[in-house]
């Protein structure tokens, strides 16, 4: 209610403004039965029925008026103004005596002429009184009307003028129910502590759990911003369940920069429980510092993990511990001919947790020299070295041993990379199609990593990974020995923007690789075959797809798609991906078979539909699905939403949700 009020106000405050200030240097224009104006003193006065327009359209008819010099004193009778599309104002009478205007029998609408059968709302007043000096409006025997019908009544309400731009007191509420723990109200208090500084705390009652408290915290200054969001509840089982998401950064001058961020909730379930839950794997805290120079940066970080994930569901190897601290930091010279360049990339990093920890040391130097020969044959050469140096200390090692001491490896290496574009213009479609190929060469090591939990999760065979030094995810793996990798990308492209691109490759490893998981993709010798293909027409129709097959058998092991067909309102989008375990061949425990598929759907001006899911065809069950549907009226605007979580992680058996949201809309802008 105090946003409808507020939108009100700020179309009535102008009124008087609107009818006081003559500019002889903005065309306005006054038309009345009789106009009388006083040279000493500067007052318009006009008898009978008066028209007033200014530059912009806006227009105001009332009768018997008075306009001191400045607009200090006005009054009028049988007042109505249209300062907008559907913006309508009127009023028995408008007196202003300095800094105090009063209205009497006054009436607001920003829904005049958008329905043929009346308006959507209006708000009805006996008397407003708005004090300039306290910025504030007082309204006595308001009521709010939809469609003719009388909705709301108050006796007195006050509120700051549209002027003040933070004011404490209620917002609109909201509304939800679960199956889980009943209809659910969401009561929030603005607090407004200065123009930069404000928060918002909401109390939500639960017809069948306790209530839940959150806190929303906002603080803008001039080189520096914080926000904090967090809720807590105690809740009928006896539990002390809570979360806080906090992301603050503060600008250190030109060339630096700080961020500290916490994530952390009481238990794996309650984000999920309680709707704060966006599919995040994890929450991850901790502290950054960023450096800037022209052609280097160095960044400290630190993080906290806690994890949100079953074990079960992962697969490969995952990284424990929390990561202090982590520095590092990449340089890149100017060019020393041609375009040949150099990089030195430093890793620090510490890692802590279950009573073990190392520290990690990785230094790189990099030169580069890309040519562009005879034909158009791309040639790119780089040698590089890498040293890493890791202090351990009860650490569980690759073998199975436990260890503490210091372990060093050495690792140059270098590729070369040929590429040749070859294009073939054309009246409507332009084609290119090259030919690519790069032969990395790097010393063959017996074992590829030193202890069990590292920060690699393993390699994974695609078209993203090929040409690339380092095919594992992260430091602690190394790729053994020599191996190459080759394809061709053919594209084509037309003036009418639609493009379309299809890329098949394959990785060579000369050396016995270490042990791989079976599942990656790599073998000693060729790997398996990867591929992409992707079209879009640049308006309503995008596709693209990934898809790896067995060197051997060219069986499917791996495929992602996606469509989107229609356009921003209407459209349908599908997603699917598809992948075979091989340690799992003839059953289907571990295999991925998931489906993603959304729409939307405009079914006239107003109404409009939303659905998504995503189904597990292993499991033979949906995930998720929800569907919303909106009306967006020119003057208000509704929505009614459903959401099923078939999820089952610990206390947690899936939720049902069913949202409802209402507003007001004035000149666009929602309430």
């Amino acid at each position: 209610m105090k946003r409808v009020i507020f939108a009100f106000l700020s179309m009535f405050v102008t009124a008087p403004l609107f009818a006081v200030a003559i500019d002889v240097n903005e065309p306005k224009t006054i038309q009345s039965e009789k106009i009388e104006y006083d040279v000493k003193t500067g007052a318009i006065k006009t008898s009978g029925k008066t028209e007033i327009t200014n530059a912009t359209g806006q227009r105001m008819t009332l009768t018997d008026s008075y306009l001191s010099q400045k607009g200090k004193d006005v009054s009028g009778n049988d007042v109505k103004m249209w300062l907008g599309q559907h913006v309508y104002v009127e009023s028995k009478n408008i007196t202003r005596n300095g800094n105090d205007t009063v209205a009497t029998d006054a009436m607001f609408t920003a829904c005049d002429g958008c329905d043929s059968f009346g308006n959507a709302w209006e708000i009805w007043a006996s008397k407003i009184r708005h004090e300039l000096d306290d910025r504030m409006l007082y309204f006595y025997n308001m009521v709010l009307w939809a469609y003719d019908v009388p909705v709301l009544w108050f006796p007195y309400y006050s509120m700051p003028d549209p002027g003040v731009k933070h004011k404490s007191g209620l917002l609109m509420p909201s509304f939800g129910s679960t199956n889980k723990m009943g209809t659910q109200i969401n009561v929030p208090v603005y607090v407004a502590f200065s123009d930069t500084h404000d928060a918002t705390f909401t109390l939500s009652y639960l017809t069948q759990e306790n209530p839940l408290f959150q806190l929303e915290h906002r603080l803008n200054l001039s080189h520096a911003e914080f926000r904090t969001r967090g809720s807590y509840t105690h809740n009928r089982a006896g539990d002390n369940r809570w979360h806080i998401f906090n992301n603050d950064k503060i600008d250190l001058g030109e060339h630096a920069r700080a961020s500290i961020y916490i994530a952390r909730a009481s238990d794996k379930t309650y984000l999920q429980k309680y709707g704060f839950y966006n599919d995040q794997p994890y929450l991850d805290s901790g502290a950054k510092l960023e450096l800037f120079v022209n052609s280097g940066y160095v960044v400290a970080d630190t993080h906290s993990f806690q994890e949100l994930r079953a074990r079960s569901n992962w697969h490969g190897v995952a990284p424990t511990g929390n990561i202090l601290p982590n520095i590092r930091g990449s340089f890149q010279t100017d060019p020393f001919f041609y375009e040949t360049y150099a990089t030195v990339d430093t890793d620090v990093l510490g890692v802590v947790g279950d009573g073990t920890s190392a520290q990690r040391f990785v230094g790189d130097v990099r030169i580069t020299s890309p040519w562009t020969l005879w034909g158009g044959n791309r040639i790119t050469a780089s040698v590089a070295a890498r040293y890493d140096f890791y202090n351990f200390d009860n650490t569980i090692m690759a073998d199975g041993d436990t260890f503490s001491g210091v372990k060093n490896r050495f690792l140059p290496n270098g590729y070369l990379e040929w590429g040749l574009p070859l294009v073939r213009p054309g009246d409507t479609w332009t084609q290119t199609i090259e030919p690519r190929a790069r032969l990395t060469v790097r010393r063959h090591i017996d074992d590829g990593q030193f202890a069990q939990d590292n920060d690699s999760a393993g390699a994974f065979l695609s078209d993203s990974v090929l040409f690339s030094s380092n095919r594992f995810a992260g430091y602690d793996l190394w790729e053994n020995g020599t191996f190459a990798d080759y394809g061709v990308r053919w594209a084509a492209f037309n003036p009418d923007g639609r493009n379309v691109e299809v890329f098949v490759g394959q990785s060579y490893d000369f050396d016995k690789r270490a042990d791989t998981d079976l599942n990656s993709g790599f073998h000693t010798f060729g790997s398996d075959y990867v591929g992409r293909i992707s079209f879009n027409n640049s308006k309503w129709l995008d596709l693209s797809g990934r898809v790896r097959f067995d060197r051997d058998s060219f069986d499917l092991r791996h495929a992602e798609s996606s469509a989107r067909i229609g356009t921003n309102e209407t459209y349908l989008s599908v997603g699917h991906i598809w992948s075979r375990q091989l340690s799992n061949i003839g059953s289907d425990e571990n295999n991925t078979n998931e489906a993603i598929a959304g729409a939307g759907i405009k079914l006239s001006d107003r109404w409009s539909l939303q659905l998504n899911a995503i189904y597990n065809w292993v499991d033979d069950t949906f995930l998720r699905h929800s569907g919303t549907i909106f009306y967006n009226h020119p003057c208000y605007y509704f929505s009614i939403g459903y959401r099923r979580d078939n999820a089952v992680r610990e206390d947690y058996r899936g939720n049902t949700t069913i949202q409802f949201r209402f507003g007001m809309t004035v000149q666009g802008q929602h309430y």
